[in-house]
């Protein structure tokens, strides 16, 4: 049986996406080990895998951070994300490498790894005969330089032509080298620390150090990197269930769900977790649609629903509302733009609006853009007009709906999590394959 350590920063938005990865390389035959914060641990053990809890200085609690570190309270923009990935993430990379080498012998075959588990890549870079397979999942839009493919972070689509050229060479200077230069120098030093030479670029590069990066989404939204063959595998979503692959229980379904039936159906969220501030999208988009010929169902992702306010009419809420069920019936999807609530609209044609940008959500909402199948609004809090004439554009333009449509057809027949099987145990990218 073969050994494979499967390794993620203990946060939500991180470790999700690999417990299915975790789970098919169990279903393969795996003996898959995942290290990754206690508090997962039923999560992980659900899935046949067996958790190796992050040590204390490896890891980190996202529920309390900004209890846990005040100088992190209050910090917002670029200054955040600068904090973020100094801190969370390159001040973890010691400790991290040291995880790794007590974990990863001569019987461990594959590390599998999430790109912001920053110590892996120190693993990925010694020589091949003394190291496992190396396979990054992404679970965020793809930040591997390639020419014509504009630089991470601000949000940008492609241009093509000299004017292209010259913009991302002039945003990639302003963003490594003044912006985030604190943060490549303190990744280079962290490197150097635990004595490996740091990969090639900017740190938002260094998933090219391992074997095959693995992207969990399809060609229709991702920028092409032709160049980096088949180092660079686009699989599709591999936590999104198919539509119709699973049955929901009536019983989680809310009292009001009936009131769907004939209507048309207009979804708010802001995601799993960033729902302490309902103002930020919830509010907005249920006063621009109070006075709006639609149903709006607002989930609050846990957040007591009584922090909405008053309610118009025309709006059912809950703090969850079953997927599987609800976007199937669901006309337009508003969002701040989480990578895996994107692709579970598109898994089901769902056409979008997007507002967000913090973490990746700029990147996500330009992929929205670039493929067609929504509207982007910059900033987190957009003024309810905005959102109102971007749900009319998206619901009256049947050209949105149609590119979600055509992404949902190539999630279909996308491999999933046997894509990522077949890139641990060394095999040619999977074209096409049975549903995740």
């Amino acid at each position: 049986m073969p050994t494979t350590v499967v390794a993620a920063c203990p946060m939500h938005a991180h470790v999700a996406p690999l417990l299915p990865v975790a789970r098919g390389l169990v279903g393969a035959g795996h003996r898959v080990r995942f290290l990754t914060g206690e508090r997962f641990r039923d999560e992980v053990e659900a899935t046949g895998a067996e958790l190796v809890p992050l040590p204390a200085d490896a890891g980190f609690d996202e529920r309390t951070l900004d209890v846990d570190e005040p100088d992190r309270a209050g910090r917002t923009g670029i200054g955040l994300l600068r904090w973020d990935l100094t801190h969370m993430f390159i001040g973890r990379f010691e400790a991290q490498v040291a995880a790794l080498d007590a974990l990863v012998d001569g019987s461990v075959g594959a590390l599998v790894f999430e790109p912001l588990f920053l110590g892996a890549f120190a693993v990925a870079t010694r020589p091949r005969a003394s190291r496992p397979r190396t396979v990054v999942v992404s679970i965020f839009p793809s930040a591997a330089p390639h020419p014509g493919v504009p630089p991470f972070g601000p949000g940008l689509t492609p241009l093509p032509g000299l004017r292209g050229r010259l913009r991302d060479v002039l945003v990639r200077a302003a963003v490594e080298r003044v912006a985030l230069r604190s943060v490549h120098v303190a990744s280079r030093r962290a490197a150097h620390r635990v004595g490996v030479r740091p990969p090639a670029g900017f740190v938002f590069g260094w998933t090219s150090a391992a074997d095959v990066t693995i992207q969990c989404t399809v060609p229709g939204f991702e920028y092409p990197r032709p160049r980096l063959g088949d180092a660079f595998r686009l699989v599709g979503p591999v936590g999104v269930p198919r539509p119709g692959s699973v049955d929901v229980d009536p019983a989680l379904l809310p009292p009001w769900w009936g009131d769907l039936d004939g209507r048309t159906v207009v979804h708010v969220t802001q995601g799993t977790v960033a729902n302490d501030d309902v103002g930020q999208l919830l509010r907005p988009t249920i006063d621009a649609l109070a006075d709006e010929d639609v149903l709006v169902v607002a989930a609050t992702g846990g957040t007591p629903v009584d922090r909405l306010g008053p309610l118009p009419g025309n709006v059912r809420a809950a703090t969850m509302v079953p997927y599987a069920a609800l976007l199937p019936r669901t006309d337009v999807m508003v969002t701040n733009g989480g990578y895996g609530g994107v692709h579970w609209a598109l898994a089901h044609g769902v056409p979008l609006v997007v507002a967000g940008s913090t973490e990746d959500k700029a990147e996500v909402g330009a992929r929205v853009r670039w493929s067609g199948a929504g509207v982007r609004l910059r900033g987190n809090r957009p003024a309810p007009e905005q959102v109102r004439a971007a749900v009319r554009t998206v619901r009256d333009d049947p050209a949105y709906r149609a590119a979600a449509r055509r992404l949902a057809e190539q999630i279909a027949a996308s491999p999933g999590v046997a894509g990522v099987v077949e890139a641990v145990e060394g095999g040619r990218p999977v074209a096409s394959g049975p549903p995740a």
